[in-house]
């Protein structure tokens, strides 16, 4: 969406009347005709305006999408989103958010884009990123801390994620699996990618990517068992909109909250509620080496901890966190 109709429709929102053309185009410093034929574009674009001699424009229905008009309106950020660049496509926001956090982005500098052909998740994993349906959104942060402290955040936000959509809609059952993941009925609906430029004692910038299955239905038939969106969790469309307000609104709120303290001891019992491994036999995949074990929580690090056959307790800093089979337990 060009900026011009952006701030059109913004006014519009903000309104929640009538604004006339006059007032349009004194306010935004453009022509009648201008005006008249951006409101034709919103039109285009799936936005229902009424238009009234004598008195303007009307907003008559959203489109939920995740634009700079819908979203900005609904925003309590002091940083997060106030910088928002919107793309039609984009081979992935990761990578864009990553070129312009080098070329000196301001923190909360936000990229959401409607597709995505190249979607990355972790272990350089393809992201299936369709057009008109979900979330790709990617952050731009510059936290003040030591690099160590970086692996935390991707449980920052899956935290802010997780209360955003659950609160927004209280009927969808989530749960958050270490260390990137949130799930529906043992199924992803959402990935977290975290990226960074640093040195041993700072670090320099954080991108952090998410994509959130939103009105995805059905799942494409590759992943069928694997993932499902929260279209098909509640049963309704939901607005994409709402959505990335909210995650930035308690996002940057809890990364503030971060800023302070020492490690995620302050949101470990809301990770813990709703952790999707604990008390389940796992067997974590690394490297060079699988551990099995039974899933007892996290550290204040976000390191999983397991708990080993002999009753030890290890951390677990990496790796890929599967449910074991019914009969490998068995045979234990």
């Amino acid at each position: 969406m060009n900026p011009a109709a952006s701030n059109i429709l913004q006014r519009l929102i903000g309104e929640g009347g009538f604004v006339s053309g006059q007032t349009l185009c004194a306010e935004l410093g453009m022509s009648r005709s201008a005006v008249w034929k951006h409101v034709a574009a919103l039109r285009s674009a799936g936005y229902a305006i009424e238009a009234v001699s004598g008195r303007g424009y009307r907003l008559e229905r959203l489109t939920g999408a995740p634009v700079a008009g819908e979203v900005s309106p609904l925003l309590e950020t002091a940083s997060f989103g106030r910088t928002f660049i919107e793309l039609e496509s984009v081979d992935s926001t990761n990578i864009r958010a990553l070129a312009l956090a080098r070329e000196g982005a301001v923190e909360g500098t936000v990229v959401v884009a409607d597709s995505q052909t190249g979607g990355r998740g972790r272990m350089r994993r393809a992201w299936v990123s369709p057009p008109g349906v979900n979330l790709y959104c990617s952050i731009v942060l510059r936290p003040p801390l030591p690099s160590f402290r970086v692996p935390e955040i991707p449980l920052l936000a899956a935290a802010a994620i997780h209360e955003a959509a659950s609160q927004e809609y209280p009927e969808l059952k989530l749960f958050i699996k270490w260390p990137n993941d949130i799930l529906a009925g043992g199924r992803k609906v959402c990935g977290i990618l975290c990226e960074m430029e640093s040195e041993p004692d700072c670090a320099h910038f954080v991108v952090v990517g998410f994509g959130l299955n939103v009105n995805l239905d059905p799942v494409p038939e590759e992943l069928q068992g694997i993932a499902t969106s929260l279209c098909i969790e509640t049963g309704r469309k939901l607005s994409r909109a709402r959505l990335l307000a909210a995650m930035l609104n308690r996002f940057e709120r809890l990364y503030h909250e971060w800023l302070e303290r020492e490690d995620l001891g302050f949101i470990l019992p809301k990770l813990e509620a709703h952790a999707w491994l604990k008390g389940r036999e796992l067997q974590i995949e690394q490297f060079s080496r699988v551990l099995v074990g039974t899933g007892a929580g996290l550290s204040p690090q976000g390191h999983l901890l397991l708990r080993c056959e002999d009753g030890s307790v290890i951390p677990v800093t990496s790796g890929e966190a599967h449910l074991r089979p019914v009969n490998q337990q068995q045979e234990t």
